[in-house]
């Protein structure tokens, strides 16, 4: 069962009571002119903007959001934008550059790149629904969906889980479908490619979970972080344990959130983390957390963060357009020592914030663990 964080300091954040010692944790600073990226100027985008897969590239950070022109449908697809500064970005195409018919559905919603680059080559990892569901936000929690009508489409028996896919690209605008990293008989996202081979191996974050419907239940298992090894990135190995969800703020559910990162400690590796707030109207919270793992052997966690170091606070981050309460990184590239983290803000927009590497790094290593969860 998850449990309580322990501490001498309790220090109180929303309506959640949660509390924690974070004595020691260096300053997370959100970016003045948040939201940086917003929904609008196209019609695919009309509706929101999110979780963006961003890499830094020859002085250029690169950028692929998440974008839906409307919610009922909730049809997305990728948009590509270019930045100088990791501030202001601007759209390299007025069209996406991968859609749901590129992932073979165009009725589908393809959602929450990551981006590494391995040997000059660009691979994104995405989720794929074959078939959008229609949402309607209650502005209290998450929205109410249901599976629309399309044609040849029985939601009875046809498969419409979330499987998670892999891209691949020269320039990250001309992308090409590569691979299925998971079946399509479960629901398996947030599946994160390490920028790097591992001893030898390509190897993948992954929350594989149970049959998922449409009224947003996973079942009364609480998924983690797991992980799976490929010699040739077609083949994958099962999933093995990595991380469980073990306190009350992510007592919900815990997920991998940005590529990990490789530091002298570790794979650092910013994760996030679900808690139910009211079940009654399907009110969450979305927080992220942060934990080390063993160069060698990633299953390994080598430390982690007993509480979050990261919480929804301010007013576009505790409301949207699409769920209230919701920080969601899916990006956490390094320039100069400086960790940016690009996350989605309530499934509505994008927002920035950054934190000295080296100091965030000390502190998640101050939590030790030394066991293999």
């Amino acid at each position: 069962m998850p449990r309580s964080v322990p501490g001498e300091a309790r220090l109180y954040y929303g309506e959640s009571g949660i509390y924690r010692n974070m004595k020691g944790l260096p300053e997370i600073r959100r970016h003045p002119g948040n939201p940086i990226v917003r929904p609008g100027i196209f019609p695919w985008r009309r509706a929101a903007t999110f979780n963006p897969g961003v890499i830094y590239d020859q002085g250029r950070f690169l950028m692929l959001e998440r974008a839906a022109g409307s919610f009922a449908p909730f049809n997305c697809s990728f948009g590509a934008l270019e930045s100088v500064d990791g501030v202001a970005f601007r759209h390299v195409r007025t069209e996406p550059v991968f859609t749901p018919g590129m992932a073979g559905s165009e009725y589908g919603s393809v959602q929450d790149p990551r981006l590494v680059k391995i040997d000059g080559v660009y691979y994104m990892t995405f989720a794929f629904r074959p078939y959008a569901w229609s949402c309607h936000p209650t502005g209290v929690g998450v929205p109410r969906s249901e599976v629309p009508s399309y044609p040849g489409f029985d939601p009875k028996n046809t498969p419409n889980q979330t499987r998670s896919g892999l891209a691949v690209s020269k320039n990250l605008t001309d992308w090409e479908m590569h691979s299925w990293i998971t079946p399509g008989t479960i629901d398996d996202r947030d599946v994160i490619l390490f920028p790097e081979k591992v001893g030898g191996r390509y190897a993948v974050l992954r929350r594989p979970v149970g049959f998922v419907g449409t009224d947003t239940g996973h079942g009364s298992a609480h998924p983690g972080i797991m992980i799976s090894f490929s010699d040739d990135l077609g083949a994958w190995s099962p999933p093995e344990m990595v991380a469980a969800p073990e306190y009350d703020w992510e007592d919900n559910r815990i997920g991998g959130s940005a590529p990990p990162i490789r530091t002298a400690n570790g794979w650092l590796v910013l994760y996030h983390g679900v808690e139910t707030l009211d079940p009654a109207v399907n009110r969450v919270c979305y927080r992220m957390g942060a934990m080390l793992l063993d160069l060698d052997d990633p299953r390994r966690v080598t430390a982690r963060c007993p509480h979050f170091i990261m919480e929804p606070g301010e007013y576009y981050e505790k409301h949207g357009a699409f769920i209230p309460n919701v920080i969601f990184p899916t990006a956490a590239p390094v320039v100069d020592g400086i960790v940016h983290i690009y996350y989605g803000v309530c499934d509505t927009a994008i927002a920035l914030a950054t934190v000295p590497l080296v100091e965030l790094v000390d502190y998640v290593a101050s939590f030790k663990t030394g066991s293999m969860l």
